[in-house]
Protein backbone atom coordinates (compact mmCIF):
# COMPACT_ATOMS: atom_id res chain seq x y z
CA UNK A 1 0.00 0.00 0.00
CA UNK A 2 3.11 2.27 0.65
CA UNK A 3 4.52 1.44 -2.84
CA UNK A 4 1.03 2.37 -4.27
CA UNK A 5 0.67 5.65 -2.49
CA UNK A 6 4.03 6.83 -3.84
CA UNK A 7 3.44 5.69 -7.00
CA UNK A 8 0.49 7.41 -6.98
CA UNK A 9 2.03 10.74 -5.73
CA UNK A 10 4.69 10.48 -8.03
CA UNK A 11 2.04 10.37 -10.97
CA UNK A 12 0.32 13.26 -9.87
CA UNK A 13 3.63 15.22 -9.13
CA UNK A 14 4.07 14.47 -12.63
CA UNK A 15 0.56 15.84 -13.93
CA UNK A 16 1.16 19.09 -12.06
CA UNK A 17 4.67 19.70 -13.55
CA UNK A 18 3.45 19.26 -17.10
CA UNK A 19 0.74 21.20 -16.20
CA UNK A 20 2.30 24.75 -14.75
CA UNK A 21 5.16 24.35 -17.59
CA UNK A 22 2.59 23.89 -20.01
CA UNK A 23 0.77 26.97 -18.77
CA UNK A 24 4.23 29.04 -19.05
CA UNK A 25 4.80 27.82 -22.49
CA UNK A 26 1.09 29.31 -23.37
CA UNK A 27 1.18 32.23 -21.89
CA UNK A 28 5.01 33.31 -21.98
CA UNK A 29 7.02 31.81 -23.80
CA UNK A 30 5.61 31.02 -27.12
CA UNK A 31 4.12 35.19 -27.52
CA UNK A 32 8.43 36.17 -26.14
CA UNK A 33 9.03 33.70 -29.09
CA UNK A 34 6.91 34.92 -31.45
CA UNK A 35 7.67 38.60 -30.64
CA UNK A 36 11.23 38.17 -31.54
CA UNK A 37 10.82 36.11 -34.54
CA UNK A 38 8.60 39.00 -36.01
CA UNK A 39 11.74 41.83 -34.86
CA UNK A 40 14.05 39.85 -37.00
CA UNK A 41 12.24 38.35 -39.88
CA UNK A 42 13.62 41.00 -42.24
CA UNK A 43 17.05 40.44 -40.71
CA UNK A 44 19.36 42.33 -38.41
CA UNK A 45 19.99 45.27 -40.39
CA UNK A 46 16.42 46.58 -40.23
CA UNK A 47 16.01 45.40 -37.04
CA UNK A 48 18.92 48.28 -35.84
CA UNK A 49 17.26 50.45 -38.62
CA UNK A 50 14.06 50.60 -36.83
CA UNK A 51 15.36 50.92 -33.62
CA UNK A 52 17.86 53.99 -34.59
CA UNK A 53 15.08 55.71 -36.03
CA UNK A 54 15.39 59.03 -34.56
CA UNK A 55 11.80 58.73 -33.27
CA UNK A 56 12.25 55.27 -31.80
CA UNK A 57 15.64 55.77 -30.95
CA UNK A 58 14.61 59.34 -28.79
CA UNK A 59 11.58 57.72 -27.23
CA UNK A 60 13.77 54.80 -25.62
CA UNK A 61 15.98 57.17 -24.47
CA UNK A 62 13.38 59.27 -22.75
CA UNK A 63 11.89 56.05 -21.31
CA UNK A 64 15.23 55.22 -19.85
CA UNK A 65 16.38 59.06 -18.32
CA UNK A 66 12.55 59.27 -17.11
CA UNK A 67 12.03 55.48 -15.32
CA UNK A 68 16.06 56.59 -13.69
CA UNK A 69 15.27 59.23 -12.25
CA UNK A 70 11.98 58.31 -10.95
CA UNK A 71 13.92 55.27 -9.79
CA UNK A 72 16.39 56.92 -7.76
CA UNK A 73 14.20 59.17 -6.00
CA UNK A 74 11.52 56.12 -5.45
CA UNK A 75 14.48 54.22 -4.09
CA UNK A 76 15.04 57.19 -1.39
CA UNK A 77 11.37 57.91 -0.37
CA UNK A 78 10.32 54.41 -0.69
CA UNK A 79 13.01 53.68 1.81
CA UNK A 80 12.29 56.95 4.10
CA UNK A 81 8.39 55.46 4.16
CA UNK A 82 9.10 52.24 4.82
CA UNK A 83 11.48 53.06 8.12
CA UNK A 84 8.76 55.13 9.37
CA UNK A 85 6.17 52.25 8.84
CA UNK A 86 8.41 50.02 10.75
CA UNK A 87 9.82 51.85 13.20
CA UNK A 88 7.47 54.84 14.58
CA UNK A 89 3.93 54.24 16.22
CA UNK A 90 1.52 56.82 15.35
CA UNK A 91 -2.54 57.59 14.85
CA UNK A 92 -3.21 56.63 11.18
CA UNK A 93 0.09 54.04 10.36
CA UNK A 94 -2.78 51.14 9.50
CA UNK A 95 -4.28 53.52 7.03
CA UNK A 96 -0.90 54.97 5.60
CA UNK A 97 0.04 51.28 5.58
CA UNK A 98 -2.75 50.49 3.44
CA UNK A 99 -2.93 53.35 1.14
CA UNK A 100 0.66 52.28 -0.17
CA UNK A 101 -0.71 50.14 -2.13
CA UNK A 102 -3.12 52.07 -3.95
CA UNK A 103 -1.35 52.60 -6.68
CA UNK A 104 -1.19 48.55 -7.22
CA UNK A 105 -4.98 48.78 -7.69
CA UNK A 106 -5.91 52.28 -9.49
CA UNK A 107 -5.92 51.32 -13.04
CA UNK A 108 -2.88 53.55 -14.66
CA UNK A 109 -5.26 55.15 -16.61
CA UNK A 110 -7.46 56.94 -13.88
CA UNK A 111 -4.09 57.37 -12.67
CA UNK A 112 -3.21 59.95 -15.53
CA UNK A 113 -6.55 61.73 -15.03
CA UNK A 114 -6.19 62.39 -11.48
CA UNK A 115 -2.74 63.94 -12.87
CA UNK A 116 -4.79 65.76 -15.14
CA UNK A 117 -6.95 66.88 -13.23
CA UNK A 118 -4.28 67.70 -10.28
CA UNK A 119 -1.62 69.83 -12.56
CA UNK A 120 -3.86 70.58 -15.83
CA UNK A 121 -3.99 74.15 -16.91
CA UNK A 122 -7.51 74.97 -14.97
CA UNK A 123 -6.31 72.17 -12.11
CA UNK A 124 -5.90 72.65 -8.13
CA UNK A 125 -1.59 72.82 -8.65
CA UNK A 126 -1.82 73.48 -12.44
CA UNK A 127 -3.03 76.59 -12.47
CA UNK A 128 -0.68 77.94 -9.28
CA UNK A 129 2.31 76.67 -11.04
CA UNK A 130 0.99 78.26 -14.59
CA UNK A 131 0.48 81.70 -13.38
CA UNK A 132 2.34 81.95 -10.56
CA UNK A 133 6.01 80.37 -11.62
CA UNK A 134 5.26 79.68 -15.52
CA UNK A 135 5.68 76.34 -15.47
CA UNK A 136 3.38 73.74 -17.89
CA UNK A 137 4.00 70.42 -16.21
CA UNK A 138 1.38 68.41 -18.77
CA UNK A 139 2.51 67.28 -21.59
CA UNK A 140 6.56 67.28 -20.50
CA UNK A 141 8.85 64.86 -19.18
CA UNK A 142 8.85 66.21 -15.33
CA UNK A 143 5.03 65.40 -16.08
CA UNK A 144 6.21 61.54 -17.24
CA UNK A 145 8.24 61.02 -14.06
CA UNK A 146 5.93 62.14 -11.72
CA UNK A 147 3.56 59.61 -13.23
CA UNK A 148 5.82 57.24 -12.61
CA UNK A 149 6.66 57.84 -9.03
CA UNK A 150 3.04 57.23 -8.40
CA UNK A 151 2.57 54.25 -10.30
CA UNK A 152 5.96 52.55 -9.21
CA UNK A 153 5.80 53.89 -5.20
CA UNK A 154 5.37 50.63 -3.48
CA UNK A 155 7.36 48.74 -5.19
CA UNK A 156 10.49 49.98 -2.73
CA UNK A 157 8.28 49.92 0.16
CA UNK A 158 7.40 46.88 -0.18
CA UNK A 159 10.86 45.28 -0.86
CA UNK A 160 12.31 47.30 2.06
CA UNK A 161 9.98 46.57 4.77
CA UNK A 162 10.12 42.78 5.57
CA UNK A 163 14.17 43.50 5.83
CA UNK A 164 13.49 46.08 8.15
CA UNK A 165 10.82 43.89 10.23
CA UNK A 166 12.96 41.23 10.30
CA UNK A 167 16.41 43.13 11.23
CA UNK A 168 17.40 43.34 14.85
CA UNK A 169 17.70 45.96 17.34
CA UNK A 170 19.95 45.37 19.13
CA UNK A 171 23.15 46.20 17.03
CA UNK A 172 21.40 49.96 16.73
CA UNK A 173 21.37 49.59 20.66
CA UNK A 174 24.83 49.06 20.68
CA UNK A 175 25.85 51.95 18.45
CA UNK A 176 23.52 53.90 20.39
CA UNK A 177 24.95 53.33 24.03
CA UNK A 178 28.70 53.95 22.41
CA UNK A 179 27.24 57.73 21.32
CA UNK A 180 26.42 57.03 17.78
CA UNK A 181 24.04 59.52 16.49
CA UNK A 182 20.91 58.55 15.12
CA UNK A 183 21.90 59.34 11.35
CA UNK A 184 25.61 57.91 11.50
CA UNK A 185 23.92 54.86 13.57
CA UNK A 186 21.13 54.29 10.15
CA UNK A 187 24.53 54.68 7.19
CA UNK A 188 26.39 52.87 9.42
CA UNK A 189 24.33 50.04 10.56
CA UNK A 190 20.50 50.29 9.35
CA UNK A 191 22.07 50.65 5.70
CA UNK A 192 23.95 48.13 4.88
CA UNK A 193 21.87 45.49 5.49
CA UNK A 194 18.78 47.27 3.51
CA UNK A 195 20.93 47.90 0.20
CA UNK A 196 20.17 44.54 -1.46
CA UNK A 197 16.06 44.82 -1.03
CA UNK A 198 16.60 48.74 -2.02
CA UNK A 199 18.83 47.68 -5.20
CA UNK A 200 16.29 45.14 -5.77
CA UNK A 201 13.36 47.58 -5.52
CA UNK A 202 14.93 50.25 -7.62
CA UNK A 203 16.07 47.67 -10.14
CA UNK A 204 12.17 46.10 -10.26
CA UNK A 205 10.83 50.12 -10.34
CA UNK A 206 12.76 51.19 -13.08
CA UNK A 207 11.78 47.67 -14.97
CA UNK A 208 8.04 48.37 -14.81
CA UNK A 209 8.59 52.17 -15.41
CA UNK A 210 10.26 51.13 -18.95
CA UNK A 211 6.59 49.87 -20.17
CA UNK A 212 4.52 52.20 -18.71
CA UNK A 213 1.66 52.94 -20.60
CA UNK A 214 -2.05 54.28 -19.30
CA UNK A 215 -0.86 56.93 -17.09
CA UNK A 216 2.02 58.31 -19.35
CA UNK A 217 -0.19 58.11 -22.86
CA UNK A 218 -2.61 60.68 -20.76
CA UNK A 219 -0.17 63.15 -19.11
CA UNK A 220 2.84 62.85 -21.64
CA UNK A 221 0.62 64.08 -24.59
CA UNK A 222 2.65 61.97 -27.15
CA UNK A 223 4.61 64.58 -28.74
CA UNK A 224 7.72 62.68 -30.77
CA UNK A 225 11.23 63.97 -29.42
CA UNK A 226 9.82 65.58 -26.76
CA UNK A 227 7.54 63.61 -24.82
CA UNK A 228 7.01 60.31 -26.63
CA UNK A 229 7.97 57.53 -24.25
CA UNK A 230 8.86 54.39 -25.63
CA UNK A 231 5.90 52.11 -24.73
CA UNK A 232 3.72 54.98 -26.30
CA UNK A 233 5.76 54.88 -29.18
CA UNK A 234 5.09 51.36 -29.53
CA UNK A 235 1.26 51.82 -29.67
CA UNK A 236 1.41 54.40 -32.14
CA UNK A 237 3.87 52.09 -34.62
CA UNK A 238 0.89 49.41 -33.94
CA UNK A 239 -1.72 52.23 -34.88
CA UNK A 240 0.25 52.99 -38.09
CA UNK A 241 0.57 49.40 -39.04
CA UNK A 242 4.34 49.04 -38.90
CA UNK A 243 4.61 46.07 -36.77
CA UNK A 244 8.31 45.86 -37.07
CA UNK A 245 8.76 48.84 -35.61
CA UNK A 246 6.51 48.14 -32.84
CA UNK A 247 8.53 44.57 -32.59
CA UNK A 248 11.69 45.99 -32.66
CA UNK A 249 11.54 48.62 -29.62
CA UNK A 250 9.57 46.25 -27.42
CA UNK A 251 12.48 43.82 -27.61
CA UNK A 252 14.67 46.24 -26.45
CA UNK A 253 12.30 47.08 -23.39
CA UNK A 254 12.31 43.27 -22.99
CA UNK A 255 15.57 42.37 -23.28
CA UNK A 256 16.27 45.05 -20.64
CA UNK A 257 13.76 44.51 -18.21
CA UNK A 258 14.34 40.56 -18.18
CA UNK A 259 17.94 41.45 -17.86
CA UNK A 260 16.84 43.43 -14.12
CA UNK A 261 14.67 41.15 -13.55
CA UNK A 262 17.32 37.80 -13.87
CA UNK A 263 19.67 40.60 -11.36
CA UNK A 264 16.98 41.53 -9.07
CA UNK A 265 16.67 37.29 -8.95
CA UNK A 266 20.60 37.24 -7.92
CA UNK A 267 20.22 39.79 -5.55
CA UNK A 268 17.61 38.11 -3.46
CA UNK A 269 19.18 34.76 -3.62
CA UNK A 270 22.53 36.54 -2.42
CA UNK A 271 20.62 38.11 0.41
CA UNK A 272 18.96 34.80 1.01
CA UNK A 273 22.46 32.67 1.15
CA UNK A 274 23.83 35.36 3.36
CA UNK A 275 21.24 35.34 6.18
CA UNK A 276 21.72 31.49 6.35
CA UNK A 277 25.32 32.13 7.27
Amino acid sequence: MRKVGIYTWNISGLGLRVIAISYLVFLLVIPLSAIFYDGFREGLAVFLSNILRPTAWAALKLSLWTAAIMAVLNGAIGTLTAYVLVRYEFWGKSLINTLVDLPFAIPSLVTGVMLVILYGPDGLLGSFLHEGLGWNLLFSPPAIIIALLFVNFPVVVRSVQPVLEEQDYSQEEVAATLGSSGWKTFWKVVFPNLRPAILSGVLLSFARALGEFGAVVIVAGNLPMYSQTAAVYVWGEIESENRLGASAISIVLLIISFSLVLLVDWLQQSRGAHAKH
